[in-house]
This record gives C-alpha cells, sequence and structure tokens, in this order.
C-alpha cells in the first residue's frame, strides 16, 4: 500500500496526472454557475483579489530578498489558480444550494492540490507523497548504534579501495541514513542538525576506510533536502550496487542557519559558514566516522553549488575536488552592490574583501583543484555561468569540465548529475582505481 500511494512519483506519474484532473474538474464546478450577478460581480471579484495577492507577494519579495532569483513564471501562474480557486470557493458559499456548499470545500482543496503538484514539479522538491508530508524514510538509524571503528580492510596495489575489496557477506543492501549534530566549535555558526549517509561497506567488517562526500543544499532550504528533493540514498545505493557496497560517506551539513537565510558561504558579517564547512565539519567528521581523512570532496545544488565551488577556490587543502550543479558563477543576494555591502560593508575596502572570496577573481592563484559543473541543458541562467567558470578555471589550467544533463534548474538535474558523477568523484578520491579510458 505504502509503494502505490506514499512512494509513487509526485512529479510525473499517475498520482501528479489524477490530481490536475481532479483539480480541473474541481475549478471548472467552481466557476460556472447561473446568474448574471455571479459572472459579473464574484468572478471578476475572485480574479482580482488573486491578483492583488500575487502583486503584494511580489513587492514582498522584491522588498525581503529571501533568495536571489527571480520565481518562474510557472510558480506564479500556478500560485494564481490556487488563489483563484479559494477565492471562487469562498463567493460559492453564499446563496448557494446546501449541496453546492457541501462540495466547495472537497473542490477548493482538490485545486490548491492541483496547484501544489504543479509548482512542486518546477523544482522537482517533493519527489514523493511520503517525502511531501514528511514521512521518515525506512532506512533511517540512530547513529550512536554504528560501531566508531573497526578492523581497516586492506586497500589495493594501486592505492584504492576499490582494487582491494571483496564484498563480504553480512552487510545491508543498502545504505542508511542518520541525523547528526555537527556543532561550529571553531566558526561559532550555529547550524541545525545535519544528516549522514553510510554505505553498505561502512557495516563490513573489517571495515574499508572510505572518502567523505560533503553535500550542501540549496536556499531557501535545509540539509535534509539531499535526502529529500535529491533522492541521495537511492542514487549511493545504485551506485553501491554497482560496486561491491562501496561509495563515499555523504555528510549533509547545514549551509544557511535557518532555511531562508543566505551568509553566502563567507566569512563575512552575515556568519562564518565557510570556516564552519572548512574546519568545524572536517574535525567533525575525523571525531566521528571512520573514514579517509585524506580524501574529501564537496558538492552541492543551487546555493551548495556555488558554495562548493567557492570552498575548493578558497579552501583547497580541505576540498580538492568538487561538484558544483546548478550553482552561480559568484555569490550573490541579488546586484553586485548590494552582496559587497551586505557581506563585507564592514571592511575598510568591500570590494577588495568581496573580490579576495570571489572564486573568478582568485582561481588564476589556485592549484591542484578538480571540479565538474553539472547544469540543466535547458536552463538559460546557470548555464551561462557554468560555462564563465568553466572556461575561467580551464585558462587556469585546472581541471574543469562541463557536464550538461536534461532540464532546467530543478532538483531533478541534481539527481542526475550526482548519479553521473558519483564516478569521477570516486576515482579523484581514490575510492574507485581509474580505468584504462581516463577519468569518467
Amino acid at each position: 500500500m505504502r509503494a502505490l500511494l506514499l512512494d509513487s512519483p509526485l512529479i510525473l506519474g499517475w498520482l501528479p496526472t489524477t490530481l490536475t484532473v481532479l483539480g480541473g474538474v474541481a475549478l471548472l464546478f467552481l466557476l460556472v454557475r447561473p446568474g448574471t450577478r455571479w459572472w459579473t460581480r464574484r468572478v471578476p471579484a475572485a480574479l482580482a483579489v488573486a491578483l492583488v495577492v500575487l502583486g503584494l507577494a511580489e513587492v514582498g519579495l522584491l522588498v525581503w530578498q529571501p533568495f536571489p532569483d527571480a520565481l518562474p513564471w510557472r510558480i506564479w501562474v500556478w500560485g494564481g489558480v490556487g488563489l483563484v480557486g479559494l477565492g471562487l470557493g469562498i463567493a460559492n458559499l453564499a446563496r448557494s444550494r446546501w449541496w453546492r456548499r457541501v462540495l466547495v470545500v472537497p473542490a477548493v482543496l482538490l485545486v490548491v492540490a492541483a496547484s501544489a503538484v504543479k509548482i512542486n514539479a518546477v523544482y522537482a522538491y517533493r519527489p514523493t507523497l511520503a517525502a511531501a508530508i514528511g514521512i521518515p524514510p525506512a532506512n533511517a538509524i540512530d547513529f550512536a548504534t554504528v560501531p566508531r571503528a573497526l578492523p581497516e580492510a586492506p586497500r589495493g596495489p594501486d592505492g584504492t579501495v576499490g582494487s582491494g575489496w571483496t564484498a563480504p557477506g553480512g552487510m545491508p543492501h543498502g545504505g542508511r541514513i542518520a541525523t547528526v549534530d555537527i556543532p561550529g566549535r571553531i566558526s561559532g555558526f550555529a547550524a541545525r542538525p545535519g544528516s549522514v549517509y553510510l554505505p553498505p561497506a561502512y557495516f563490513a567488517d573489517p571495515r574499508p576506510l572510505l572518502p567523505v562526500l560533503v553535500l550542501v543544499a540549496g536556499q531557501p532550504g535545509d540539509p535534509q533536502d539531499w535526502l529529500v528533493a535529491g533522492e541521495l540514498a537511492s542514487v549511493m545505493d545504485r551506485f553501491a550496487a554497482d560496486h561491491g557496497g562501496l561509495a563515499p560517506i555523504v555528510v549533509l551539513p547545514d549551509a544557511t542557519g535557518t532555511a531562508f537565510a543566505n551568509p553566502l558561504c563567507l566569512d563575512s558579517k552575515l556568519g562564518a559558514v565557510e570556516t564552519y564547512l572548512a574546519q568545524d565539519v572536517p574535525a567533525w567528521v575525523s571525531a566521528n566516522l571512520q573514514a579517509d581523512d585524506a580524501q574529501r570532496a564537496i558538492g552541492g545544488f543551487s546555493y551548495g553549488g556555488t558554495c562548493a565551488l567557492q570552498l575548493a577556490t578558497r579552501r583547497p587543502a580541505e576540498y580538492p575536488t568538487f561538484l558544483d550543479i546548478s550553482g552561480q558563477a559568484e555569490p550573490s543576494l541579488g546586484n553586485h552592490d548590494q552582496t559587497v555591502a551586505a557581506t563585507f560593508g564592514d571592511r575598510p575596502d568591500p570590494e577588495a574583501a568581496y573580490r579576495a572570496a570571489n572564486p573568478l577573481d582568485i582561481l588564476p592563484q589556485v592549484k591542484g583543484i578538480a571540479g565538474r559543473l553539472v547544469v540543466g541543458a535547458d536552463d538559460p541562467d546557470y548555464g551561462p555561468q557554468a560555462r564563465r567558470v568553466v572556461d575561467a578555471g580551464r585558462a587556469a589550467g585546472l581541471d574543469f569540465g562541463l557536464v550538461e544533463v536534461p532540464g532546467t534548474h530543478s532538483w531533478a538535474v541534481a539527481v542526475a548529475g550526482l548519479g553521473r558523477q558519483l564516478a569521477w568523484v570516486s576515482e579523484r578520491t581514490r575510492l574507485l582505481p581509474v580505468p584504462p579510458g581516463g577519468p569518467a
């Protein structure tokens, strides 16, 4: 029953199609009724109220600026449909027969649900109904129950884990997810709880020393977005199944502090997020995970992708390998002057402080890092920015690559991008040997 309803895809498939059809029928029910007064007064009033609410929302976003990017037009259209349905529902409650008043509430709920499904599909934010209503995954465990240390499995003759690995019996079929607290002891950053994905091989005895991939979510959002919208466990489990249970350990730290905060992964007056990710997170990994401390990568989607690029260029010793999925070419709160003032306005030379932290400005001085930038093939905003970064990295003599996957700026791109680049990350971090034909 869970697989039929709760785990059914909410982006494409029978469930969103059914909700869309039922929502359309419900909207027609709310809209069509006889009477001149209805068509000349109440329907226009419902449309006008919806437009006013949307206008106020636009003004609010321009003033508040919780995220730097404008909302796609489809968000406004489907938000408007939901508001119109709600307005028509209220109008239908007046001077209606009892049976119509009884049907108004479920009709409004269907219109709102259909609108929500369409808005969700724009970003592919909640892939299933279970994810949308917050039902915990079946692979969740208590981190305290995981053995802290086990005998170490030997590496192969080439120094990689995979070349010397034979999968033992008794490993779980899939990885496990645990919620963890990663305190900002050095940075002072007040982080929300994060999560960690432990692949099947982490539960083997002897245990291989696996590399660590730090993944940062988008903004607005929270660390667990990679588990829900990013389908992390499924992506990692598929990779592990193809490699005898081997996969990177994935740490999902908080990099914003709150859902709508945007500290830009910098050490600035907005917070010490760079120090948190570059020092506090690695220190927590060393103290709490039996992993290969010398092999670490960072990645992320949207805000997290920009963050990965920043950390690799600013902290190459900690993160020499990065995966930037749909990130920006530079950290931004919407425009350059506003960003400089908000981050380094307290410095003697704010512009110089910003340029010292901006990846494109410091790339020519960076050595030894490698990165893959993934972008949706139809993304008109982040696609050109990714190409700018790749061109700048290659001009500096760095191993930068551009990968396009179907889509625009959505979590579907993040899912595809992570799956496509896991082999490359694993080769860079000495989990898997590089094939004879070269890196993946």
